[in-house]
């Protein structure tokens, strides 16, 4: 009698962990390739107005017919170059502005888009790159037609790391990238996000959470995204564009081990990892560090 009654009450269990599962994991999908718009403000530069940069409203309609937009922001004095600024998951171009006032300021000619299902910008998915990194592909050669620079650099930052490394797949004329606080592939940071509310690392997600992730994963499908593809990992392992991975230790949302995987997979990457900066935290922790890396990183890779 004691043993089919600890059979019940574990098939019980088990039922209602599966059901659980099931309904969480619907949920996780649809909630992540629909995340919440952060509303754009208006554009504010703090600078001398000798030096304030021409801002202009620009437009790119993608091919499954998506209109994309973005500000295209041209220096008073320009050194012939260009950076395309990609934002992270929830934010807009806004959320770039401190990148591109460091970047105006060294004659780079800026563009800031929002990604599609972002900001101001259409779409009703957020894709983590399957679909971005051709929106990244059409938005270089909008900027290479419109301003005609030497030389097109990326940064991205979180997401749009991530999105920006996936670009190297569809072979942008990009001289150099850097991407700080990117995830290595979408099935090993859904492992970290299964941990975080625990305070536990990704074996949560591999192993007590793992049908959940089965089931977000393939809840996915319904949508025609097979969230596998999602690997800036395996971009980046077939590209001969430069890449300079920027990380900070006490990461809290993102890992650093995600950049340390992306960098094993290529060796010609390199990594900086900074002490004490956590998520996409680099700029505030060591400006200058930050200021000096990057634009050293661009200005060595020139297209010549």
């Amino acid at each position: 009698m004691l043993r089919s009654r600890l059979v019940r009450y574990s098939l019980l269990a088990l039922l209602l962990y599966l059901t659980f599962c099931t309904i969480a994991g619907i949920y996780l999908a649809d909630g992540t390739l629909h995340p919440a718009r952060r509303p754009l403000s208006n554009l504010i530069y703090s600078g001398p107005a000798s030096t304030a940069p021409q801002t202009t409203d620009v437009s790119i309609t993608t091919s499954d017919h998506v209109t994309l937009n973005a500000w295209l922001m041209v220096p008073a004095h320009s050194n012939h170059d260009a950076v395309l600024l990609l934002h992270g998951l929830a934010d807009n171009r806004l959320g770039m502005n401190g990148y591109a006032q460091l970047f105006l300021a060294h004659g780079y000619t800026v563009l800031l888009p929002d990604a599609r299902a972002h900001g101001d910008s259409g779409g009703e998915l957020a894709t983590y790159g399957l679909l971005e990194r051709n929106d990244i592909h059409q938005w270089v050669e909008f900027l290479d037609a419109q301003t005609h620079p030497h030389c097109i650099y990326g940064f991205g930052e979180s997401m749009g790391a991530a999105q920006l490394l996936q670009s190297l797949a569809t072979h942008p004329h990009f001289c150099a990238v850097a991407a700080e606080s990117p995830f290595a592939n979408f099935r090993e940071i859904a492992y970290d996000r299964m941990g975080q509310p625990f305070h536990a690392g990704p074996w949560v997600g591999r192993t007590v959470l793992r049908p959940l992730i089965e089931i977000a994963f393939l809840r996915a499908r319904k949508f025609h995204l097979n969230m596998e593809n999602v690997s800036p990992e395996s971009s980046v392992s077939e590209s001969n564009i430069p890449v300079l991975l920027i990380h900070g230790q006490i990461d809290s949302n993102i890992p650093v081990r995600h950049s340390r995987l992306i960098h094993a997979r290529n060796s010609r990457t390199q990594l900086w990892e900074v002490p004490n900066a956590d998520h996409c935290g680099a700029l505030s922790t060591d400006p200058k560090e930050f200021e000096t890396k990057v634009l050293q990183w661009f200005e060595h890779r020139t297209d010549d």
